[in-house]
């Protein structure tokens, strides 16, 4: 059950609008707001999971489709070719600003390392 404060759960209910990238049965992905690269997509479940942390087997092919999700939303914003980057910041510390597990799919330039 999610909680009725959680932005990306409106979202994905389409209570909030969103410039959607895509969207199927378990995932939606759709434009930051704040954006950190040229391209900055989040992929979440649709489901309300916290974080990655609390992605466990009982949620059964949701692993796969968050990944998926990000290789799709990189095809369809012409990512593929130059490269990206996949983050999924998990608590505090880990930078975890909203408590819905998000893959954040960034590109469009060169990304340097170390992120943070």
């Amino acid at each position: 059950m999610s909680p009725p404060a959680c932005i990306f759960c409106r979202i994905a209910k389409h209570e909030i609008p969103a410039r959607v990238v895509l969207e199927d049965d378990d995932v939606i992905a759709f434009h930051d707001l704040s954006p950190q690269a040229p391209v900055h997509a989040l992929v979440i479940p649709k489901a309300h999971v916290v974080s990655l942390d609390e992605l466990t087997p009982e949620h059964g092919a949701l692993h796969l489709s968050l990944l998926q999700g990000a290789r799709r939303v990189a095809r369809e914003l012409g990512l593929t070719e130059g490269g990206y980057r996949v983050v999924a910041n998990t608590g505090r510390d880990g930078g975890q600003s909203v408590f819905h597990l998000h893959l954040h799919v960034l590109g469009g330039r060169p990304l340097g390392w170390p992120p943070g």
